[in-house]
């Protein structure tokens, strides 16, 4: 058995617009380093992560107490939403959720976000049979892949995950057949 510990990233500081640097706060910091503690004894093989800063940051102080490197993989960023910033987001992720294919202009629809997580996440599970990994990640890309095992998980789940940083959750696979997942925390 396969077991992947998606680490949705820690709390992010806003007042950074680029989505690709935004770094974390000093709290998500913090709470970063918490997850050595879950980590230490779940005999963790290999750490992958998204490129952005925060889900690296997130998933550093693990790897590090592990000495292990951090993979990026760029299929495992954020959903693109616009070239901007977005001021009614929680209207824009509702509308995403009632239809799978709605975006914004330049912006990436749920399904595309679901697709290449999914691919990466196939990729990954025949690279490493029976091993123990985390990702780090997001929370919509990380919703998208949890959807896409179970279809039950809609707009409101992702409503109550909204604030968790970071949150870490696990999917169990035998070969690329999904098996089970479990909420570590929430």
């Amino acid at each position: 058995m396969t077991k992947i510990y998606f680490v949705r990233h820690a709390k992010p500081d806003f007042k950074i617009l680029d989505d690709l640097t935004r770094p974390l706060t000093d709290e998500g910091l913090k709470d970063s380093e918490s997850l050595c503690e879950l980590f230490k004894n779940k005999d963790i093989n290999k750490v992958y992560s998204s490129p952005y800063k925060r889900a690296i940051d997130t998933v550093l102080p693990v790897a590090q107490m592990l000495n292990l490197e951090i993979n990026i993989v760029e299929d495992f960023r954020e959903r693109r939403i616009c070239n901007k910033w977005l001021d009614d987001f929680d209207s824009f992720a509702k509308n995403q959720w009632k239809d799978f294919n709605y975006k914004i202009e330049d912006g990436e629809c749920l399904l595309e976000v679901q697709q290449r997580n999914i691919n990466a996440l196939k990729s990954i599970l025949r690279e490493n049979n029976s091993n123990n990994i985390i990702i780090g990640t997001h929370g919509t890309a990380l919703s998208t892949i949890i959807n896409y095992y179970d279809v039950t998980f809609k707009y409101e789940h992702f409503e109550r995950i909204k604030n968790i940083m970071p949150w870490v959750v696990m999917l169990e696979f035998d070969g690329e057949n999904f098996v089970k997942f479990k909420y570590i925390n929430n």
